[in-house]
């Protein structure tokens, strides 16, 4: 049985990357970019004490991707692995989650750092990022074992056409 859902955007992303070749493939890849968040005014009263936090959690939408497959070849990888194994942007359910820095809240406005999406991205919802919530132990991290180092030089290179 298939529900529809619907989500209704409660901000727009801006970075300084106008399409998705070229941006980082992870927010960790992205150290030092900064951007900016658009909060439309009917949710700014939902800002209020986020500012204590030097870390959210931005939740959003692939707004260029067009379909998906279920096996795909990675951005730091070569094989195909299942899509559900893996960060691509093309997915049944096309939404993105980076871990981003908060520099400054101004009104309806969020200065942020750590980018690695498209100017224009739809923002769906944002969370406090806390390392005592969000940080686990022990963690398996599967076929990408030893490459986390190069998610700083990886940039997408077109493999997940949006047409």
């Amino acid at each position: 049985m298939r529900n529809h859902i619907q989500f209704i955007p409660i901000g727009i992303i801006h970075t300084p990357f106008t399409n998705p070749e070229g941006v980082p493939v992870q927010a960790q890849g992205g150290n030092g970019i900064n951007g900016s968040i658009e909060v439309f005014e009917q949710y700014a009263a939902g800002l209020k004490d986020l500012n204590g936090f030097s870390h959210i959690m931005l939740m959003y939408h692939f707004h260029l991707s067009k379909g998906y497959t279920l096996e795909v070849t990675p951005f730091l990888d070569e094989e195909p692995r299942g899509l559900f194994a893996t960060r691509a942007p093309n997915r049944p359910n096309p939404i993105g989650i980076s871990v981003v820095r908060l520099i400054e809240i101004k009104g309806s406005k969020l200065l942020i750092e750590d980018v690695d999406m498209v100017d224009g991205t739809p923002l769906l919802d944002i969370k406090p990022y806390v390392p005592a919530f969000d940080v686990r132990e022990n963690v398996r991290t599967g076929w990408l074992e030893g490459k986390g180092g190069l998610v700083c030089k990886t940039r997408a290179d077109g493999r997940f056409k949006t047409n």
